[in-house]
């Protein structure tokens, strides 16, 4: 899927995306699955707007803004385990990250037409912080986006800065990193935009009459561990390739 200059452009830049990761088949699955959990999600007591709060929009534009967010799909359909663990994404993960391989958890973020909600620019370090920031995020697309309905942006090499402070529900301050400083990554359905948790990145509102759905899984070396107990959830490390080097007992939280 990647070659070594693919794999170069990922360590100096922070991300890469990689075209055709899923076949047409295998994101139709992915899609049907995706609006089965809303409606599962709608019809119980978990559903909710999971949209951002913060001073980084107006508030009139504010309340409108709508993003169904649900963590670990890979519990509830076959077809997101199945994609965690596609060769095209070991074939991928394998090279820039290294041989041994664990997911971390994994989400759903469903941007609806013409109020899905935007994400200030910031880093997921601050969510679930490990020791050698091998941690990155693995956003498959099931969608064409583009910045009409808020397909991701990042700042290249901003990864090589290290944690900076944020604000809020762990944001950058709006004014000092403001979207326009990212760079777009407009993707096909089928499509992974790969980028190391430190990196900032950032999305805005889905103003198109067309869905921008993704889901993300987060993947990390076994041997970076965490430095804050936190983000911690049921069968969290499944081995995705390679082996684990050391025997732990995982434990369930539930």
């Amino acid at each position: 899927m990647i070659t070594q200059n693919d794999v170069e452009f990922y360590k100096e830049n922070g991300y890469l995306l990689v075209k055709e990761v899923f076949n047409q088949q295998e994101v139709e699955e992915m899609r049907t699955a995706v609006d089965r959990v809303i409606v599962k999600a709608a019809a119980s007591k978990y559903d909710s707007n999971a949209a951002w709060g913060g001073d980084y929009l107006p508030p009139e534009e504010m309340k409108k803004l709508v993003l169904k967010g649900f963590h670990d799909v890979h519990y509830h359909d076959a077809s997101f385990t199945r994609a965690a663990i596609h060769p095209n994404m070991v074939n991928v993960l394998s090279q820039i990250i290294g041989p041994n391989v664990q997911l971390h958890h994994s989400k759903m973020l469903v941007k609806p037409p013409e109020k899905g909600a935007a994400f200030p620019m910031h880093q997921d370090t601050p969510y679930f912080p490990h020791e050698k920031h091998t941690m990155l995020a693995a956003s498959v697309h099931f969608d064409d986006s583009d910045m009409e309905n808020g397909c991701l942006c990042v700042i290249p090499g901003s990864h090589k800065q290290g944690l900076l402070p944020h604000v809020g529900r762990h944001y950058l301050n709006h004014k000092e990193y403001p979207l326009s400083m990212g760079t777009p990554c407009p993707a096909k359905a089928g499509d992974v935009l790969f980028f190391n948790y430190l990196t900032i990145h950032g999305s805005d509102s889905n103003r198109s009459s067309r869905p921008r759905r993704n889901v993300l899984f987060q993947y990390r070396d076994p041997m970076d561990f965490p430095t804050e107990e936190t983000h911690i959830n049921w069968g969290q490390g499944l081995m995705i390739c390679g082996e684990n080097e050391i025997y732990k007992e995982y434990k369930g939280i539930y």
